[in-house]
């Protein structure tokens, strides 16, 4: 059975291996390629089907081995397979190694937190943006902040509290307003925590939350930057 395409997530995680490791200890016997091993194989979302060579150690090693046929500082040839994608994430990341950093860090912590997160996987692939730079994985732990009944319920009650309506608060609409009894007590909350800043460790509390409407919500999740509530607001001033 052959292995899946590498993901950008994963892919991440192993050019973090790269850039933190000496080319000799790139080998299958290297411990931080068995770590790496271990790590892709409960990283969430992943496609085994019951393969027992899927990421073994083998496969993380021939990896780091594309990365070298990218990398200036390397003399030799390195290994001639890697995808297109290695190399884009290779030069995204080349002269910021301290966001690969920070991605790869979120991305550990998921799978640390893993078996608190139980939605992580009920968010499907085609939910996820194609403007989002930061992967898959991070935007599902952002889509499950998102969908907590517990926390969403405390925020609307919150703010019709404090303000007696829920309103947009990028655009203002309100469907109560618009819709009458139909749309009581009815929006859309989103996370407002920019995606490089999420940690699977960290509870959402209501300040982290914003209301929104369905299509202003929307527009914030294809947002390449930021995803940021102030940022469209401006966008709609200028409109």
């Amino acid at each position: 059975m052959r292995n899946p395409k590498w993901t950008e997530d994963e892919i991440v995680l192993a050019l973090d291996l790269y850039f933190r490791s000496e080319f000799k200890d790139m080998e299958p016997t290297g411990d931080g390629v068995i770590e790496l091993s271990e790590l892709l194989n409960v990283l969430p979302g992943q496609d085994r089907k019951a393969n027992d060579k899927f990421r073994n150690a083998n496969g993380v090693s021939m990896k780091l081995q594309n990365f070298k046929a990218f990398d200036p500082r390397y003399d030799g040839k390195g290994l001639d397979r890697g995808s297109r994608l290695d190399q884009i994430i290779f030069n995204r990341y080349w002269d910021d190694q301290e966001s690969l950093r920070r991605r790869a860090s979120q991305l550990k912590s998921i799978v640390e937190y893993r078996d608190k997160l139980p939605g992580l996987e009920t968010v499907h692939d085609d939910e996820v943006p194609m403007t989002v730079t930061e992967g898959r994985t991070i935007f599902k732990l952002h889509r499950t902040r998102e969908r907590d009944s517990k926390i969403i319920k405390r925020k609307k009650e919150d703010v019709l509290t404090k303000t007696g309506k829920l309103e947009c608060e990028a655009c203002g609409f309100d469907f109560k307003k618009t819709y009458g009894d139909l749309g009581e007590a009815f929006c859309e909350v989103h996370h407002r925590v920019p995606l490089s800043e999420l940690q699977a460790e960290t509870k959402t509390s209501l300040k982290d939350l914003a209301v929104v409407c369905a299509n202003c919500h929307r527009m914030l999740h294809r947002m390449k930057e930021g995803m940021s509530i102030k940022a469209l607001k401006s966008l709609l001033q200028q409109s």
